[in-house]
């Protein structure tokens, strides 16, 4: 894994370990490391307290975060709001972001349809995570589904085997795995969505254990 104290992005921006995050934010604007930028809204960069103990990561920006300039406030981010009330963490205590910054799809009629980041994408990214990382020290980092988890933890980890378990990982103290909440969305009925459901906060829950 690369290091994070300082490094150059494809565009010349200097990224630094002593960075804040607001100054980290206004340089990914003018990133063009990778081709996403070109039909993206704006950048989505990670949002929450600079000191917070925990960090969420998922795999990109929706429609909703890419039209908002937020991320996860559209249906996933909205249901990852109420388990996290329900594992009794405070969502404005966290720090949440993406290994993507740019929303990328594919369009459909007149709907944008979200389609997966390829390696290259999340290789030109990937440096700004790592520098959200180095400033915010989170004390656990929680990868939301498989992009985030192989981004952090190598191509090998299986969300469907390695959930929950705490996995080594050199930029925190511990860091670990769960499905991302718009897999929940997903689900085929509505017994399976509560079940899985269950389990996501079941997941959250071993989070807020380990935070006290």
């Amino acid at each position: 894994m690369r290091t994070v104290s300082e490094k150059d992005t494809s565009i010349g921006v200097r990224i630094s370990s002593h960075s804040t995050i607001a100054e980290l934010r206004d340089a990914a604007e003018q990133c063009t490391a990778c081709d996403l930028y070109r039909n993206a809204t704006q950048t989505v960069f990670g949002e929450g307290p600079e000191a917070a103990r925990v960090m969420f990561v998922g795999e990109q920006p929706g429609d909703a975060e890419d039209l908002a300039g937020h991320p996860f406030v559209g249906p996933a981010g909205k249901l990852l709001d109420r388990c996290l009330v329900e594992a009794g963490i405070d969502r404005k205590q966290t720090y949440v972001t993406n290994v993507v910054k740019h929303f990328k799809w594919v369009p459909r009629g007149p709907r944008r349809i979200h389609s997966k980041p390829g390696s290259v994408e999340i290789e030109a990214c990937f440096p700004w995570l790592e520098a959200e990382i180095s400033v915010v020290k989170p004390r656990i980092i929680v990868a939301l589904g498989a992009t985030a988890a192989q981004a952090l933890f190598g191509k090998s980890f299986r969300v469907t085997r390695d959930r929950g378990r705490p996995v080594p990982f050199a930029l925190a103290p511990c860091a670990l795995a769960t499905v991302h909440p718009s897999a929940l969305l997903r689900a085929p009925d509505e017994e399976t969505r509560r079940t899985e459901i269950e389990r996501f906060i079941a997941d959250l829950r071993q989070v807020a254990e380990i935070l006290r």
